[in-house]
């Protein structure tokens, strides 16, 4: 007995050892594969103040054919009013990132002065948690209060996202109000998200059809085991050959 346990032992650490290097190289290969999928704001290309670049999406969530909606209704904006908006998107952020933070170091490397930040925005979204943030400079905020800045990036930019990730109507309804409100006119609040109420109908539910069957088959089971029982017995009482015979 001692011999096989000691041999039982003794393969126990041989697999050990064996499968050690492997679980290693996996653990390795992921960290490796969801650092690689992370984006600093180091990753970022470098776009300043006046640079006709409106879109940079990085998670390639937007269609080009709504790329280039949102970019011109932007540089519009831009010529018209001098107020500049960058909509930015990634899948994944850094370890101890948070959209806030990125959002505030992007703003900060691509605008380093007040005076370039002065009428800059930036509307951002991490698409594994769909998590987003804004950062304006302070002329913006005369005409789009902080208030009504991070009603743009909780409202209007998540809601279409609850209902399915619709990335491109968020961002076309993102731009749409800053747009707006930027221009000086109206701000056309967020989405009304409209409440689905459950109406109690006439038809039962799949749940209680099934119960009702299931009812059905056991007095349906019950009955059987009672009758056939006393039908057999008559039946041999009527068939059985008689003892007088």
């Amino acid at each position: 007995m001692k011999q096989l346990l000691n041999r039982v032992y003794g393969w126990k650490k041989r697999i050990q050892r064996l499968l050690l290097p492997s679980v290693m190289v996996i653990l390795a290969s992921l960290l490796f594969a969801t650092s690689a999928s992370a984006t600093g704001v180091y990753e970022i290309p470098t776009i300043t103040s006046g640079e006709h670049t409106w879109v940079v999406d990085q998670a390639e969530v937007i269609s080009r054919l709504n790329e280039g909606k949102i970019s011109s209704t932007l540089e519009n904006l831009a010529n018209q009013t001098g107020n500049e908006v960058r909509i930015v998107t990634v899948r994944r952020l850094d370890y101890g990132e948070t959209p806030e933070s990125f959002t505030k170091a992007l703003f900060e490397k691509w605008f380093p002065t007040k005076e370039a930040q002065a009428n800059q925005t930036i509307l951002m979204i991490d698409t594994v948690t769909n998590g987003g943030a804004i950062i304006t400079g302070d002329k913006v905020k005369s005409l789009l209060p902080d208030e009504t800045a991070v009603s743009v990036a909780s409202e209007t930019l998540t809601a279409p996202l609850r209902s399915g990730n619709k990335y491109n109507q968020a961002f076309l309804d993102a731009s749409d109000r800053l747009v707006a409100v930027l221009s000086g006119e109206p701000d056309p609040g967020p989405p009304q998200i409209a409440d689905n109420v459950q109406v109690e109908g006439t038809f039962k539910k799949a749940e209680e059809t099934d119960k009702g069957n299931a009812t059905a088959w056991v007095i349906g089971l019950l009955i059987a085991a009672t009758i056939i029982p006393m039908a057999t017995y008559y039946i041999y009482q009527v068939f059985q050959p008689s003892s007088n015979g």
